[in-house]
């Protein structure tokens, strides 16, 4: 992007405050985080419910960014930046891509539907990059906000553009359709996804095709349920008919379709035989599942309407791989982190990876591995000099390239080595030094960089902790829709995280901004401490001979008994301390820990007069915040923590943080925030509330594969004491997995399941301490397949349920030998 501010200004209606610079914006930013923003930087000062970007503009200013498109300006800015006032950021940042994309005059590919959107994105990218210079959305960047960003991202040097629009409700397709204008449109799967936004999926079908209004030709899989709807996309005067040539339609099993396909499976792929325009010929994709061929026969579509030779399509099509549409986090050899991003290498996904990279940091060293970059749309000279920029902006140590063009380009990087190829990179692996520091990895397909992860990451077993790091994003904003815009938010990653991982989910935290830091022990706190984390962090339950090491690490310690209160002041008055933040614990009925009201004339008066501590917040801890049947036990403890709470604040005249609500108490009795809340176990996707449930996205997914199959007959048995005796001839696939892994023994005996090739397979006989074993008998599988043991099904809510206990426990007994990696999507 290349454009100046004063043709930007009328199309967002703004009222300016400052002078307009002559400079080109070559950046548009909706992250004050993101170490990219600069001079040459538009600021859209985007805010939510529990979000202002406002308050981060003097920040932004600080670090050189000069021009802001705002509501309104913030206190003690006027004449320090320019401004441009405007009535809603978010419309302004969509009039402005809508503007811009009319500037450009090329094919576009607009693609929505409820399944598949990225996958056929990025494999049409694949399929049609020999032939044109695309621009396409990075990742999955498909949202009301996503969607401008990615069509800002067009250059003159495109020639092509695809772009995947998602939507959640009624409304918001017309948006994407001004921003996108697609010439051709493709509607994948619908699902079930976001049916919450729609009153039925008649509904939810309409708002879709809103899209297409103005495309060219809209491909689709022929279906009587689509074409109801396509008159409700009829243009003012040109209706939407197949007859005027606007659809292009396929079909397995209606022959009126423009193509009719026939498929069948061998070995590990699927044939598929085209009959189109009185022709046929046949092709091979390397997939077996049904949404996987779906996805590519909508690419097939596009080269026949691009009038690709079947020969070329032919030998496109065989070469289709699965996409990995996630930024992984893993650890890595010699105390390194890992940031897999080993299958693209494009100018808008590298920016996305390097903002990624500083929210996930783990050391102060950063290294970059970068394959040559495709398709930027830039010469060389102009595409490397960028990357150089956005190296130096993210305060990147060390870039090793790998490619013939990037290594011509070496001396555009400090602190530079560049290798022709993978294999040259491999073969001096040796000599390279790699510690103690985190390394963003990123590669187009083609380099095969999932060769050096394999190099550079910790060994470990087969089993592996999936956590998405975009779901617990969504959680967190879930709850904060919750809360007073002036209601404080502690999130609790005591226990590891609930089991999913203690340090890279407060550094995701710390980089979302919350206000607190939960554990429980004084170590764990120390731990994030030491790994970096600066949001403040509160000991839960603090013994006394960890006061030191609180202090010295500068934890904040909850304090519930006056033993507790005389040992850590004798110890701040040794060091003396002044004001040091405590945290007072009310016992108000859970008669767990906490000061109950028969201690507080002591201590109260002990409180008087100690200019060493100073108490933070008062706190209680409801019991029965998840069982409405208890809502009158809650509301009492509710009145009690507000009587015992306000005598301490009037007695020793203090004006702390409140904070009484957990989880289901943020849920239950929202008219109780006070100052703050505590989120827990909701952040990782679990509510007591099955309505509740249905808004929170899955975090964990425990993952195995098939060590191996065998084939026992009637009679047979399996496992520790025969528990498990065969009726019939059965097939048995073992999975690496077991209770020393923190799966459940009363899980085993064919009351749990696990999920292969997304069919159940029963658990058969006892778990083992590392192995279980389930029926596969009606499975298609082979050894090294993948094994889901819970996440979306079954869900660890259900396991829960199924073996009379909690979420909590399922979570948090997962043994830190299970291998975790960290996603986005």
């Amino acid at each position: 992007m290349a454009i100046s501010l004063q043709d930007i200004i009328p199309q967002i209606n703004a009222e300016i405050h400052g002078a307009i610079s002559s400079a080109e914006i070559d950046l548009v930013s909706i992250d004050s985080r993101s170490m990219q923003n600069n001079a040459q930087t538009l600021f859209f000062a985007l805010s939510g419910s529990n979000y202002d970007a406002h308050d981060y503009i003097s920040e932004l200013i600080d670090k050189g960014v000069q021009n802001f498109v705002v509501t309104h300006i913030p206190e003690n800015l006027e004449g320090k930046a320019t401004f441009y006032i405007v009535s809603n950021t978010k419309i302004a940042l969509q009039q402005f891509a809508a503007y811009y994309r009319n500037l450009f005059n090329f094919p576009v590919i607009g693609i929505t539907g409820s399944n598949g959107k990225t996958i056929v994105k990025e494999w049409l990218n694949f399929l049609l990059s020999p032939d044109y210079n695309i621009i396409r959305s990075p990742k999955s960047y498909n949202s009301q906000v996503g969607v401008p960003l990615s069509v800002l991202a067009i250059n003159k040097m495109h020639n092509l553009g695809i772009f995947e629009a998602g939507i959640s409700t009624l409304g918001e397709m017309q948006t994407l359709e001004k921003i996108i204008k697609p010439t051709i449109g493709i509607l994948t799967n619908i699902g079930t996804a976001h049916d919450e936004g729609f009153a039925n999926i008649g509904e939810k079908i309409k708002e879709k095709l809103q899209l297409f209004k103005g495309v060219d030709v809209l491909i689709y899989h022929k279906n009587k349920s689509i074409e109801q709807f396509l008159p409700c996309i009829a243009l003012a005067v040109t209706p939407f008919t197949k007859e005027q040539g606007k659809t292009f339609s396929w079909s397995f099993k209606d022959k009126e379709a423009d193509v009719f396909i026939s498929k069948s499976v061998v070995l590990d792929k699927t044939h598929l035989t085209v009959d189109y325009q009185k022709e046929s010929f046949d092709l091979k994709v390397p997939f077996l599942d049904d949404a996987s061929v779906e996805n590519a026969i909508q690419c097939l579509m596009v080269l026949l309407y691009f009038g690709y030779s079947f020969a070329t399509i032919e030998s496109r099509m065989e070469l289709l791989y699965p996409v990995e549409m996630r930024l992984k986090v893993k650890n890595g050899i010699n105390n390194t982190t890992i940031i897999d991003d080993s299958y693209s290498s494009d100018f808008q996904s590298l920016k996305i990876a390097l903002d990624f990279l500083e929210s996930q940091k783990q050391h102060k060293k950063k290294t970059l591995i970068l394959s040559d970059i495709f398709q930027s749309g830039l010469s060389n000279d102009e595409l490397y000099a960028r990357v150089s920029q956005l190296v130096i902006a993210n305060k990147i140590h060390r870039v090793i390239g790998i490619g013939e063009t990037i290594s011509n380009y070496k001396t555009k990087f400090v602190n530079c080595g560049t290798f022709k190829s993978t294999d040259d990179f491999i073969e001096a692996f040796d000599s390279l030094t790699f510690e103690n520091e985190t390394l963003l990895i990123k590669g187009a397909r083609s380099f095969e960089f999932e060769k050096i992860v394999t190099l550079l990451e910790q060994k470990t077993h087969e089993t592996v902790l999936e956590i998405n790091l975009n779901a617990i994003s969504h959680n967190l904003s879930y709850f904060k829709t919750k809360l007073k815009t002036t209601t404080k938010l502690m999130v609790m990653v005591k226990a590891f995280g609930y089991g999913n991982g203690g340090f890279e989910i407060a550094k995701l935290l710390e980089h979302l901004k919350v206000d607190y830091l939960g554990v429980a022990f004084a170590d764990e706190g120390i731990s994030l401490k030491i790994s970096g984390i600066k949001t403040k962090i509160m000991v839960l339950n603090p013994e006394n001979t960890s006061f030191p090491s609180i202090i010295q690490y500068e934890l904040e310690p909850e304090i519930y008994c006056m033993k507790g209160l005389n040992a850590f002041l004798k110890i701040a008055e040794q060091k003396e301390l002044h004001h040091y933040p405590i945290h007072l614990k009310i016992d108000t009925g859970m008669h767990r820990l906490g000061f109950q009201e028969r201690d507080l004339p002591v201590l109260i008066e002990t409180l008087k007069n100690t200019p060493s501590i100073k108490v933070k917040s008062i706190l209680s801890h409801l019991a029965t915040s998840d069982d409405l049947e208890n809502r009158a036990f809650t509301h009492e403890q509710i009145a009690l923590f507000e009587k015992l709470s306000q005598r301490i604040m009037d007695e020793l005249g203090i004006n702390p943080i409140r904070h009484i609500l957990n989880t289901s108490g943020i849920s239950n009795f929202g008219e109780s925030q006070y100052d703050m809340v505590r989120l827990g176990i909701g952040l990782y996707g679990i509510s007591n509330d099955d309505k509740e449930q249905k808004y929170l996205e899955n975090v964990s997914t425990l993952k195995s594969v098939i060590s191996q199959i065998r084939t026992i007959d009637k009679g047979e048995s399996v496992g520790y004491g025969r528990r498990f005796i065969a009726e019939k001839t059965t097939k048995i696939a073992t999975i690496p997995i077991g209770y020393a892994d923190g799966i459940s023994r009363s899980w085993g005996n064919e009351i749990g399941y696990v999920m292969i090739k997304n069919q159940k397979a029963p658990i058969l006989g006892s778990i083992c301490m590392d192995m279980l074993m389930v029926d596969c008998t009606a499975i298609p599988c082979t050894e090294g397949d993948s094994v889901v043991i819970f996440g979306e099904n079954p869900t660890v809510k259900m396991i829960a349920e199924k073996t009379h206990t909690i979420p909590y426990e399922i979570l948090t007994s997962i043994s830190q030998r299970v291998k975790r990696v960290f996603y986005r999507e």
